[in-house]
């Protein structure tokens, strides 16, 4: 049995050497595209939901899921991809704070269609020149703005995916034995993480077989930083113990409070006991374009290996480990890395990587770049910080209403709890806390429900529930954080 696209496609005319394929097709994609610019004009439309929230039983009810054993008409596909964005979230909504990604680019959401019409992969120069060679002149910048005058780099399919690189690469690096011989040739090595850090890195030490009882959570201060002092401690603990402490991982951009590890001094003590600095700045690496924030990440030169998400504070995927990711990853498949090819073999990049195919993120990324500049993004990373200090600032004036937790935040997460009517006049205790905990809860139920609002809560350490708003889409305003405000009190004052 054929497969169902191909079906469809003969069943409407639409394969290439048909007489009018071209026109059907032309046609068929004009409307899946007139689809998407609609949904991109609501979410844009302030006065559009956010989502229309279902239960999981409801949507099922209201969507078709099934794979039909017949292949359904093109005007049936059209209403899936309409019924597929009208039950989705609107993250390029003002009124999204949920995630540390939201908002859209449309330069970059072109290069993605863009991207998808080429369908290559990435593995190799002889399939993907123009991308391989904008990917390699891209993450050349990068470096220099790092401040990697030398290195190696490649885009991966996400930071937790790039921090397991650095893991990995920092082994090769120290004891390059292991790739042939395995754990019998290592000692016990030891990773140092902050305890508010990303939990790929006890996910990378689980996966390399380290065990997660060796990834060390290093107790943080108040803001959430790394405390320098308490990391030397626990490295000379390791010490005692036999084993062997051979990674720091510095977070430059925590994930709940935004919180920026003291690189410098981390460094310092790296050097001491001969252990690899890697700065995971998935999450704050954006700020290294901006003069104003730049100060952030003083000392990024000094790491052995750095994350960096564009598409989180900017819009794509970076890892940067220098020097060593083809050393250490390579495994010479002769049917696709042939070192007798007619053209420069180094720009085959797919045995850099542990996966084969790899997806085409650079595009995106590239067209993006250039459609801002670097002044475009200085302006860029500013406005977002500017409307953290705007959210700061209200709260701060309705502290009737609201609880700020971190009153200086250091990135573009404001961490708070809303406080009812019932709650304004009481003593802030750790029972006032609690309930507050609770109510964040009920509050972010109401909020789905209502849908003209989103924005993610969680505990951290001994504090309870809270909310963590987000501003990492450029197309907030003020108007939005008073928005935010106002609608937060509307939905839970009487909690």
């Amino acid at each position: 049995m054929k497969p169902v696209i191909e079906s469809v496609c003969e069943k409407y005319d639409l394969l290439p050497l048909k007489e009018n394929g071209y026109q059907i097709t032309k046609e068929f994609l004009l409307s899946v595209i007139e689809i998407c610019v609609e949904f991109i004009k609501k979410s844009n439309d302030r006065s559009t939901k956010v989502l229309d929230f279902h239960q999981p039983d409801q949507l099922m009810q209201v969507f078709d899921f099934a794979i039909p054993d017949e292949p359904q008409n093109l005007d049936q596909l059209l209403v899936d991809c309409k019924d597929t964005l009208k039950y989705q979230v609107k993250t390029a909504h003002p009124h999204y704070f949920n995630q540390l990604s939201c908002g859209l680019d449309i330069v970059s959401l072109a290069g993605e269609w863009l991207t998808a019409a080429a369908n290559t992969n990435m593995f190799t120069y002889e399939i993907a020149p123009v991308f391989i060679l904008m990917e390699h002149f891209v993450l050349k910048k990068m470096r220099e703005i790092i401040g990697f005058p030398n290195g190696d780099s490649i885009l991966a399919p996400g930071g937790a995916i790039s921090n397991l690189y650095a893991v990995i690469v920092a082994r090769h690096a120290m004891f390059p034995e292991y790739k042939t011989k395995g754990l019998k040739a290592l000692p016990q090595l030891v990773l140092f993480t902050s305890e508010h850090s990303h939990y790929s890195t006890k996910g990378a030490g689980a996966t390399c077989g380290f065990g997660t009882d060796n990834v060390v959570e290093v107790p943080c201060d108040f803001n959430g930083r790394m405390i320098p002092d308490e990391l030397e401690r626990l490295v000379k603990q390791a010490i005692a113990k036999g084993h062997r402490p051979f990674f720091v991982n510095c977070t430059c951009g925590t994930t709940v409070l935004g919180a920026f590890d003291p690189i410098n001094p981390l460094a310092d003590i790296c050097e001491k006991y001969n252990m690899w600095l890697h700065v995971d700045a998935a999450w704050g690496g954006g700020c290294l374009l901006s003069p104003k924030h730049k100060h952030k990440l003083a000392g990024i030169e000094r790491a052995r290996s750095v994350t960096w998400n564009p598409h989180k504070l900017m819009g794509s995927l970076l890892q940067c480990s220098t020097g060593l990711l083809i050393d250490c990853n390579q495994m010479c498949a002769d049917y696709l890395f042939q070192q007798d090819k007619h053209y420069d073999v180094r720009f085959d990049t797919g045995d850099k990587v542990i996966q084969c195919g790899r997806h085409n993120d650079i595009f995106k990324l590239w067209l993006m770049w250039r459609s801002k500049g670097v002044s475009g993004y200085v302006k860029h990373i500013d406005h977002l910080f500017d409307m953290t200090q705007y959210m700061v600032k209200k709260i701060k004036e309705k502290s009737d209403q609201f609880y700020l937790i971190w009153e200086e935040p250091e990135c573009v997460n404001v961490c708070f709890w809303y406080i009812p009517k019932r709650l304004r006049n009481v003593a802030h205790t750790r029972e006032r806390e609690e309930e507050l905990g609770r109510i964040t809860a009920k509050l972010k139920g109401r909020m789905m429900n209502a849908g003209t609002l989103m924005i993610s809560y969680q505990p951290l350490g001994d504090k309870p529930n809270f909310f963590r708003n987000i501003i990492s889409n450029p197309g907030v305003k003020e108007k939005d954080i008073d928005f935010m405000l106002a609608e937060l009190d509307r939905l839970g004052h009487d909690l």
